[in-house]
């Protein structure tokens, strides 16, 4: 039987025109993302277009409004919670968190980086996988578009390339199953603390385990990207 619209009445906390317009669908109404429309997606740099189903966006929002109140911010609970990182007595509200590393350069060094499930995922058709990798240093990108430069970009593709692709062995469609992007600053729930985004399309468990570390999550959602 279908639901009954996720949200009518006032909300404990501020939501935007499209979140609210989201909430006034049934998850039956709204459509999942599939392959396609994520390349499309990330080719045309629309990444605002990326959304969560109606009863996950309600359970995020809850979930982030309560957060935020225990933790102070969302990036607080991540590196406190999820990634287990302690930052350095420099680091700033303003600049967000600064942590010791071993390489200046990004990806460069793996005791900089931590590749995590994504535990509030966009509402995706159910062969894809929603990862991200969280990194200790920054990623460049233009100041004036907010996009990473093309040697970021290269940098990027490289990682994406040698950890995700070739980890999906010599299959002729292993780059095909692989799809990265990293989103604007105003479009970050988790400002401040650098990540990057990868989906992955029909990788067994046993893979995403050996990336991560985590089995896929069959209770309740615990964190955020």
């Amino acid at each position: 039987m279908p639901t009954s619209n996720i949200q009518t009445g006032p909300l404990p906390f501020e939501v935007n025109d499209m979140d609210r317009q989201i909430l006034s669908q049934t998850d039956e109404e709204f459509r999942l993302h599939t392959w396609d429309d994520l390349k499309r997606v990330i080719a045309e740099n629309n990444l605002a277009a990326l959304r969560r189903q109606p009863s996950d966006l309600l359970r995020y929002l809850t979930w982030s409004s309560q957060t935020k109140a225990a933790f102070g911010t969302m990036t607080s609970f991540i590196c406190q919670k999820r990634l287990h990182w302690e930052p350095l007595t420099s680091s700033s509200t303003e600049k967000g968190p600064v942590f010791a590393c071993e390489s200046s350069i990004p990806f460069e060094d793996s005791d900089d980086y931590k590749i995590l499930r994504n535990d509030w995922p966009y509402a995706l058709t159910p062969d894809i996988t929603h990862l991200v990798v969280w990194l200790k240093n920054q990623i460049p990108v233009d100041e004036a578009t907010g996009d990473v430069t093309p040697e970021s970009r290269h940098r990027i593709e490289d990682f994406v390339d040698r950890t995700f692709v070739e980890g999906l062995g010599q299959s002729d469609d292993a780059k095909d199953n692989v799809l990265w992007f990293k989103n604007w600053a105003q479009l970050q729930s988790v400002r401040g603390l650098e990540h990057i985004h990868v989906l992955v399309r029909n990788v067994p468990d046993e893979i995403v385990f050996q990336w991560t570390g985590e089995r896929r999550s069959t209770g309740s959602l615990n964190g955020s990207a």
